[in-house]
């Protein structure tokens, strides 16, 4: 299980436990997290769980795989060097404080 902490654009934190093998869109959305609407459910889709890993997270959590990336390049906020769709991030233990920013308009 891992901690996991999102920032809103606005500067509020909210966090929560979030279960190994849990994608990260479903631990925002379960958490009403403001700005991750997950409205494809998490089928990599539709780029409205989109985050800014933490730059001292980044190696860790990974790069987006292709198809990730082409949905990256169509969010209302602008890409960002570490920007990654929440949906394809799982959780794991390595992952425990993992930090994430919401961009102003994730869609």
């Amino acid at each position: 299980m891992a901690m996991i902490t999102w920032i809103t654009d606005d500067g509020r934190h909210r966090q929560a436990e979030v279960n190994d093998g849990s994608n990260l869109m479903l631990a925002a959305t379960f958490e009403d997290v403001p700005g991750i609407d997950g409205d494809c459910g998490g089928c990599l889709s539709c780029a409205t769980c989109h985050v800014v890993v933490d730059a001292a997270w980044a190696e860790r959590v990974g790069g987006p795989g292709d198809h990730e990336t082409v949905l990256l390049d169509t969010t209302a906020s602008p890409r960002q060097p570490h920007s990654r769709l929440s949906c394809q991030i799982i959780s794991r233990p390595e992952l425990d404080g993992l930090v994430l920013h919401v961009p102003a308009e994730a869609w």
